[in-house]
């Protein structure tokens, strides 16, 4: 038996093995994630999202190593959400059993977490908005949200995130990227790390000439700053910190913070609707409705899209 409200209590104590508790059950989404939820809620709203993403073996491990240090030194708590990708096999993530970031293991003030994606596209979990309010609700200050990181198309942490951070390195081609639509389009702030490679200037050149042909910014509008780092030499780290700072006060500053967060709580509504649908039609699987509904559709009697307004009709009682 859970008890939910003394996990709670325990969490907000700072207790890891009550926050690993909670964010499993949101994993397994079991019976009592609703009372789970409920009982967060109040407590949600006051941790800073950093997502960090980017292309493999631009260092996003790393990176998020050197920012946890860097905002340890400042005396804030921090916790870490590694989205790893799923093994066919188990559903598990395939590289959720390396040592991540060892340096802080011994750290109270760091809690450090890898969740598998299994099979959800756009390089988070599909649990990793509610995990994110449980980490929130532990008391976190910063919650840093490390993607999968496979390609072009990890832009779902623009949605999640406060602030977005997308790290490039020199000489990967991502140089040519920049010119392309995807995941360099959703940087708040861009780190370009291994700066200390040949053709990190270019790089920095590259960004700032798509930035350039972006869209066009009035006059106080946020131009995401370009930072180069060498993160496993904890280089540029603190001025990386220092962006993501200004970003953050001139969201507040401009109302764009409490805009992001609301239309970040509306998705979060919707996708847990559509996943409630999604289970009651499974259930119609199941039983004859569906199927005699896709008869009629076969024999001519009946269109797709009537039936789908019975389809729904059916499953949220309204005619």
């Amino acid at each position: 038996m859970v008890d939910v409200a003394q996990l709670v209590t325990q969490a907000r104590e700072g207790r890891p093995r009550a926050v690993a508790r909670l964010i499993s059950l949101v994993e397994g989404a079991a019976p009592q994630l609703r009372e789970v939820m409920a009982a967060l809620a109040p407590r949600c709203g006051n941790a800073y999202v950093v997502g960090l993403t980017g292309a493999p073996g631009v260092g996003k491990s790393t990176s998020t190593s050197a920012l946890v240090s860097a905002y340890r030194r400042a005396g804030r708590r921090v916790a870490v959400l590694a989205v790893d990708p799923s093994s066919p096999f188990s559903g598990g993530a395939l590289l959720g059993d390396r040592v991540r970031m060892s340096e802080h293991a011994s750290d109270p003030g760091v809690y450090i977490r890898s969740m598998a994606t299994r099979g959800h596209l756009g390089g988070l979990a599909w649990a990793a908005p509610q995990a994110i309010r449980v980490l929130d609700a532990a008391g976190f200050d910063v919650i840093i949200v490390e993607t999968v990181g496979v390609g072009q198309s990890e832009v779902e942490i623009a949605a999640q995130a406060d602030t977005s951070v997308v790290l490039l390195a020199p000489g990967m081609g991502d140089g040519i990227q920049a010119a392309k639509a995807g995941i360099l389009e959703i940087g708040d702030a861009y780190v370009v790390n291994k700066a200390d490679r040949d053709g990190a200037d270019a790089t920095v050149r590259e960004l700032n000439h798509m930035l350039g042909l972006g869209e066009a910014r009035a006059p106080g509008d946020w131009r995401p700053p370009i930072v180069k780092t060498v993160a496993a030499r904890d280089q540029g780290v603190d001025e990386v910190i220092e962006a993501l700072d200004k970003h953050r006060a001139w969201m507040e500053e401009h109302g764009v913070l409490a805009e992001r967060r609301s239309k970040r709580a509306a998705r979060e509504a919707e996708t847990i609707a559509l996943t409630t649908l999604r289970e009651r039609i499974g259930e119609l699987r199941g039983g004859r409705r569906l199927d005699a509904l896709a008869e009629r559709i076969v024999s001519g009697s009946l269109d797709p899209y009537a039936a789908a307004d019975e389809l729904i009709a059916g499953l949220t009682g309204v005619d």
